[in-house]
């Protein structure tokens, strides 16, 4: 196999030294070029034909999300990851960027570790992501042809399903936030059951993503703080650095937070929640996976079929990587593989289908509409 080319785009000679001495370790990576500001960048991209660029957030000249855009009108399947500080303007800046088309992002190491622990940080969290979007095994960078619209429910329903849908569990990583954008655009704010959400991010990232949701969609989004109770209509996101579970509390269910070890790698993960919603809601849980890197969700998602539950998944062709999706999709939990357009639709006809008790078709409608 020829190995990933990389080209790294940093207005710090530090980080593009730092940079191409790891990724140069790795021999399946090539560093085939390093610019100091976007408009290098695009300079060298025709030269060097990377197959995936890192380009940081902040750069004077022409910022991140200017040569993002301008990489985008000239190489719209190009593998972009940004390379983000951890602050609340790199955090708005870079969901910005994922929302322009960039396709991942990667946290700069802070300095409490000195460079033992840049190095660590870089080798664990950037590596993967360029072996995987740089392998070959990404999608193109969908976007929607139209704008969503509400799917009516079918004339002929067949049978309800024998427990009703009481919870709503969504997971997703590389390509996340834009799928769960789309997703949660086309379901209504009288959703009939509350929602929980991982979207693997860092600290900061989940706040803002959360309030970006809210001003996009009609659901009300929120960073969850734990101890909260889970009501209808109202999505909770787990809060980055901090698994999230639900728990029974008597006759209400709250969510909990910890910082239990990481799970594939990763805090919080899509297993734990997945594990205690089947384990509050049994049957009655619905669960959809999204797009992402890696299998977390595939014993989360065990657990929830064990119990009678029902997971659908995104299909590979709408997918920016088919890791978490494909996974449950291949062990043969998934009860639907649905491309990212058709999933909402899918969501609120079961959810619907499950409160059909002596209920006419038009009163079920106004779920769907």
């Amino acid at each position: 196999m020829k190995p990933i080319r990389v080209l790294i785009v940093d207005d710090s000679v530090v980080v593009r030294r730092l940079l191409s001495e790891i990724l140069a370790t790795d021999p399946e990576i090539d560093v085939v070029g390093t610019a100091a500001s976007g408009s290098i960048a695009l300079a060298k991209i025709p030269q060097t034909q990377p197959d995936v660029v890192t380009l940081d957030v902040e750069m004077p000249d022409m910022n991140g999300l200017d040569t993002l855009s301008a990489i985008r009108k000239a190489h719209p399947d190009l593998p972009v990851i940004m390379f983000s500080a951890l602050t609340g303007l790199a955090a708005a800046t870079t969901l910005e960027a994922l929302a322009r088309g960039a396709t991942d992002y990667v946290t700069k190491p802070t300095a409490v570790g000195g460079r033992e622990g840049a190095t660590a940080h870089i080798r664990e969290q950037l590596l993967p992501k360029v072996k995987t979007l740089g392998g070959g095994e990404v999608a193109r960078q969908w976007v929607p042809s139209a704008p969503p619209r509400a799917r009516a429910l079918p004339a002929v329903l067949p049978p309800p399903a024998s427990t009703r849908v009481e919870v709503l569990a969504v997971g997703a990583s590389t390509g996340g936030p834009n799928a769960l954008t789309h997703f949660f655009s086309q379901l209504p704010a009288h959703f009939p059951v509350p929602i929980v959400v991982v979207q693997h991010m860092p600290p900061v990232f989940t706040k803002l993503f959360a309030e970006r949701l809210t001003a996009a969609c009609a659901l009300e989004f929120h960073e969850a703080a734990g101890g909260e109770v889970l009501q209808p209509g109202k999505a909770y996101i787990a809060p980055g650095d901090y698994h999230m579970r639900v728990v029974r509390d008597g006759t209400v269910t709250r969510v909990e937070l910890n910082q239990d070890a990481p799970e594939n790698s990763c805090r919080p993960a899509v297993d734990v929640l997945f594990r205690s919603v089947s384990a509050v809601y049994g049957a009655g849980t619905l669960a959809v996976v999204l797009t992402g890197m890696g299998q977390d969700g595939l014993r989360g998602s065990e657990a929830i079929r064990g119990t009678g539950g029902q997971v659908i998944v995104q299909d590979e062709a709408s997918s920016v990587v088919w890791g978490m999706p494909g996974f449950i999709a291949k062990a043969g939990l998934a009860q639907a593989v649905l491309p990212l357009a058709e999933l909402s639709g899918e969501v609120l006809r079961r959810v619907a289908l499950s409160r059909v008790v002596n209920t006419s078709t038009p009163n079920l409608e106004r779920h769907v509409s």
